[in-house]
């Protein structure tokens, strides 16, 4: 093994290097690659396109303040930040790799005064005391004749690559919640204006109300009933002021700011989002090379079979070319031809332990393994979430519709109820009745709205948009 071993690296090194360990490429079976993942989504409804879906997605909804918030969030970030400074490290982690190829120097100077010792020179004589010095300057460089240098490059690029992919996710992920964040303030805002005209319908019932059962012409409990529909309307108000506030404070954090720099301006939004098109998802093939964390476990799969090069090389001597010259010995002789010294010749390094050197060898190929498993699993992730997200934004839009139907349908009936009222056919109370149902029907139709705006949001977070600068 070992005569074997050594005819192989002087033909390598006769001959130019010999790179062991797999080279890379995605491998054939990956989910990736499969047919059924690059065509068209399974969900695609009546209000989204095949369209390429644009880089800065939540300029669809046409809104200035949202466009600033984002760009704030990118700008100041915290978890941004901190994606940032781990691709810093991975870009320095590759730059540290590089320099491997380069010729090593080293430079020594040490000087002291010195006595040895008698007994150690077998001698009763005590030794003299003497200044002596050492210096000298070396240099190698290292053939990497099995190319595990040049793995580890690889695997430090790859490493690298996964680090800007991890920055992007971070970036999607703040676009969206940051979106999310302004479509609560929005949608809280609208549904407080709802839920105060629902209160002063209910007020004015409950004023009438009184005013009938004071005269014999109604029956306490309908005071009683009334009552409790409004303070039940003005239980729900707080909720919805903190729910406001609350999105207010989601909006700063991620913008990296303290709660008390929150912007209350952002308090006076009080109409929901709306895109200004239908919603463009693309396809599966583009969604696939868009999708951050996709690209991210690909690149960990690269990274994992250059490291099975790296151990692999292991297995073989490691051979340097050294050269180094220099002085030592008494101070009084200093450069002289009795202490001048050089050295000129290959070092050779070899790990004895084979058994340790293939056991990691094992653990690189099951370390692959897994990683291509964790790159299938994200494709098929990514897929599920999207059709997911579609079919979620497809039955809000259809029941959006039904309440919005009803909504105008109890609007029709208020509005002839309050024909008849003017014209004197029909009492106050059934009026403001009617008045608080097409009230009813405008609330579920808010909430309603805010649901679409988070699936709306869900959808473009899943698409994996946002990412560029």
């Amino acid at each position: 093994m070992v005569r074997r071993a050594l005819v192989l690296a002087a033909a390598a090194a006769l001959g130019g290097c010999t790179v062991v360990g797999p080279d890379y490429h995605v491998p054939d079976a990956a989910m990736v690659k499969a047919p059924a993942a690059q065509g068209a989504f399974q969900s695609i409804g009546a209000a989204t396109t095949q369209e390429p879906l644009p880089d800065h997605w939540w300029r669809l909804y046409e809104n200035p303040t949202l466009d600033r918030l984002i760009e704030q969030a990118f700008a100041a970030n915290t978890d941004l930040r901190v994606a940032e400074a781990n691709l810093e490290r991975s870009l320095a982690l590759l730059d540290q790799r590089n320099a491997g190829r380069e010729i090593q120097g080293s430079a020594n100077a040490e000087t002291s005064w010195a006595q040895r010792s008698a007994e150690a020179e077998l001698s009763h004589v005590k030794p003299p005391t003497r200044q002596i010095y050492n210096m000298g300057i070396g240099a190698s460089y290292d053939l990497d004749l099995f190319g595990g240098i040049k793995r580890g490059i690889e695997a430090a690029s790859a490493d690298a690559d996964a680090a800007v992919a991890a920055r992007d996710l971070v970036r999607v992920t703040v676009a969206a919640e940051t979106a999310r964040a302004y479509a609560d303030i929005c949608n809280a805002g609208y549904q407080r204006d709802v839920l105060g005209r629902a209160i002063a319908v209910l007020e004015q019932s409950v004023r009438l109300t009184r005013i009938m059962v004071s005269h014999g012409r109604a029956a306490p409990y309908e005071l009683d009933r009334r009552q409790a529909l409004l303070e039940a309307s003005q239980a729900r108000l707080p909720q919805l002021v903190a729910r406001q506030r609350n999105a207010l404070f989601r909006a700063t954090a991620l913008a990296g700011r303290m709660p008390s720099d929150a912007d209350p301006g952002l308090l006076a939004c009080h109409a929901p989002l709306a895109l200004t098109r239908m919603i463009p998802v693309g396809d599966g093939a583009a969604l696939l090379k868009r999708r951050p964390d996709i690209r991210m476990a690909e690149r960990r799969l690269a990274a994992a079979t250059a490291r099975i090069g790296v151990a692999t090389a292991d297995l073989y001597p490691d051979i340097r070319l050294g050269a180094s010259i220099g002085s030592t010995g008494a101070a009084a002789d200093f450069l002289s031809p009795l202490t001048n010294r050089f050295g000129l010749g290959p070092l050779i390094s070899w790990t004895l332990n084979r058994h340790a050197v293939r056991a990691r060898i094992v653990a690189t190929e099951a370390q692959s393994r897994g990683d291509l498993a964790a790159f299938d699993g994200a494709v098929i992730k990514a897929l599920r979430e999207v059709e997911t997200a579609l079919t979620n934004y497809q039955a809000g839009l259809e029941q959006q519709e039904s309440l919005d139907r009803a909504s105008e349908d109890a609007m029709r009936a208020a509005m002839r109820i309050s024909q008849l009222r003017r014209g004197g056919k029909i009492a106050a109370l059934p009026a403001l009745e009617a008045e608080r149902d097409r009230i009813a029907a405008d609330q579920a139709a808010a909430e309603a709205r805010a649901a679409i705006n988070d699936d709306q949001i869900t959808l473009f977070l899943t698409l994996g948009g946002g990412w560029t600068n």
